[in-house]
């Protein structure tokens, strides 16, 4: 199975799941096509946006949600007001159908992974990929957390709605049982999320938290013309960043709304290749682009005035001035004191064949 994930991770490379959820159903629809030929058809698409990931959401209506379970989603987009009656439309998938999708993405190229919503997809879905996904809304489950941990994968957990001692408890029920590379997305539980409430120095916060794993973010805010809510979580210190994905976001309902479809996620990944560019290296020391510049803008010691074969050199013998190409002016208390082994003219550049050892 493809691991593209935790391989760019560790590489330190920006990594972008798009989030397919349940989403096909409604594509299959608009398209008049099966679910499955629409779930494909927008792998096809991810693959061709550069995307490097793609996620399902793997549930049945009647172990995730009661009958009587209210929403918590913006009832103007989604007009739905049963988490039951919502997800009983979209749980028509099992086994052989994501078995097929994993399939499927290894032939295309793209990494499959999917959020197990109870015991029995986790089972199964434990041979169809790489990475486990833990959704927010599981973070205090523990029972549930600690079913998954066991199954000793790299483990990808949203933080959203969560307190630092949830986060540590749960982190705690990983580590106990599981010694794979853990992801923590900061998210926000709002769909969708306004961009006032993205919250993404939380990011941060996280990072300096928790600097033993790694720290991604989970949008649910709706595309921004320049995608600067993606770059800032970006330079934030998001390496990983997961976002709901559609192929046409005027459809209403579940998460088109807040959804990127392929022509965002080519422009976010362009932007962030860019920000690769901008970024550069951490490291404290002189660029190769800059020696040129360094050895001609930086200055030299210079004779201000002639010096004579044998003369000691004082003070006022001498000056600093560009290019940096001679005795550097760093070294001014060298040469202080010490002999002229030649005639020197005004104005010359100092080397120090010109000056004694002693």
């Amino acid at each position: 199975m493809l691991n593209t994930i935790e391989e760019r991770i560790k590489e330190g490379k920006f990594v972008l799941i798009a989030e397919i959820g349940v989403n096909y159903y409604d594509i299959a629809k608009k398209e008049g096509i099966t679910p499955m030929e629409a779930a494909k058809l927008m792998i096809d698409k991810a693959k061709e946006a550069g995307i490097h990931a793609v996620k399902f959401q793997t549930y049945k209506a009647e172990t995730l949600a009661a009958k009587d379970s209210p929403s918590y989603w913006d009832t103007s987009e989604e007009t739905e007001t049963s988490q039951y009656s919502l997800f009983k439309k979209f749980d028509s998938f099992g086994l052989d159908e994501y078995r097929e999708l994993s399939a499927y993405c290894e032939k295309v190229g793209i990494e499959f992974l999917s959020t197990a919503f109870d015991n029995e997809s986790a089972d199964y879905l434990f041979d169809l990929m790489n990475v486990y996904k833990i959704s927010s809304s599981d973070l205090n489950n523990v029972a549930f957390v600690e079913y998954q941990a066991k199954k000793n994968k790299p483990v990808i957990l949203s933080v959203g709605a969560s307190n630092k001692d949830e986060i540590d408890n749960t982190l705690s029920i990983i580590r106990k049982y599981n010694d794979k590379p853990v992801t923590l997305l900061h998210c926000v539980l709002e769909y969708p999320t306004p961009y006032e409430h993205a919250n993404l120095n939380k990011i941060a916060a996280l990072k300096q938290e928790y600097p033993d794993v790694t720290i991604g973010y989970s949008d649910h805010t709706k595309p921004d013309a320049n995608y600067e809510v993606l770059q800032t979580a970006y330079n934030l210190g998001a390496q990983v960043i997961e976002k709901h994905y559609t192929l046409d976001k005027t459809l209403s309902g579940n998460d088109h709304y807040h959804a990127m479809d392929e022509k965002d996620a080519k422009a976010i990944l362009e932007k962030i290749d860019y920000l690769d560019k901008i970024r550069g290296s951490y490291e404290l020391k002189c660029l190769e682009s800059e020696t040129t510049a360094r050895a001609n803008a930086r200055r030299s010691l210079v004779a201000s005035g002639d010096i004579k074969a044998g003369e000691v050199i004082t003070k006022d013998m001498v000056t600093y001035k560009r290019p940096g190409t001679g005795i550097s002016a760093t070294d001014y208390d060298k040469v202080i004191g010490k002999k002229a082994l030649c005639d020197i003219k005004e104005d010359t550049i100092l080397k120090w064949s010109m000056v004694s050892n002693e």
